[in-house]
């Protein structure tokens, strides 16, 4: 026996509407059957990726147009200093060191930073025409990026061809960095026509010396790496 949801009356098994209040009679069971669309889509989409020389030829026009406009800015506008020569290195810089990730990828990564230091190297040559002397450039900046750039790529050399476990470019990096600041000592002492002498320098050689022997103890040691290895997780 069932009964109208509406009014309560009795109703027949028959029945489709209630004789009393003509309410659907509706079958609990008949409830189950229907099928509940969702108002979402059935299948999952993703967009489609942008490639990367998509990239490179939006950032070559971005950059190109960076300073092609403030050259011309600087020519025929404020011409008091060529300020736009600043923004023009800028704009290679970044544009050279785009290059192995948007627009050649295939470029050897030794070439890469070759090119990369050769880029460092215009932008400081574009910054000594505004400053009235470029002893500077010559006798300081563009030794100090050379030796960085060489630093860099004996770094990827090694990386590549002999280890590139996590110990192994500490060593490379500690050792790096004492050789950089002791040439960077002695190329400022030298621009400013003192004696060569070791100063600061020779305290940090003095700590990335010690480190860097303590590191290939743990890597000569096989136990004492895979120990160290355990415990700092990598």
């Amino acid at each position: 026996m069932s009964y109208c949801v509406n009014c309560g009356v009795k109703l027949d098994a028959a029945l489709k509407k209630c004789p009393l209040c003509n309410t659907p009679v509706v079958n609990p069971n008949d409830l189950k059957k229907e099928v509940v669309t969702s108002p979402f889509a059935s299948e999952s989409g993703q967009p489609e990726s942008v490639r990367r020389k998509d990239w490179g030829l939006l950032l070559s026009v971005v950059m190109s147009a960076t300073a092609l406009s403030c050259g011309l800015l600087n020519l025929f506008v404020f011409r008091g200093t060529s300020w736009s020569l600043l923004i023009i290195g800028v704009c290679i810089l970044i544009w050279v060191l785009a290059i192995p990730l948007f627009i050649y990828t295939k470029i050897p990564v030794y070439i890469s930073l070759l090119f990369d230091g050769f880029a460092v190297g215009i932008y400081l040559y574009m910054i000594s025409f505004m400053t009235p002397d470029i002893t500077w450039l010559i006798e300081l900046a563009l030794p100090i990026t050379a030796l960085i750039t060489l630093e860099t790529i004996l770094l990827a050399a090694l990386c590549r061809k002999v280890s590139s476990a996590f110990l192994a470019v500490a060593l490379y990096i500690f050792i790096g960095i004492a050789v950089l600041c002791v040439g960077i000592e002695l190329l400022v002492r030298h621009f400013l026509m003192f004696v060569p002498a070791l100063t600061w320098s020779a305290v940090v050689l003095t700590a990335c010396a010690i480190i860097s022997i303590v590191l290939i103890t743990i890597l000569s040691k096989k136990r004492l790496r895979n120990a160290v290895r355990r415990r700092l997780h990598f």
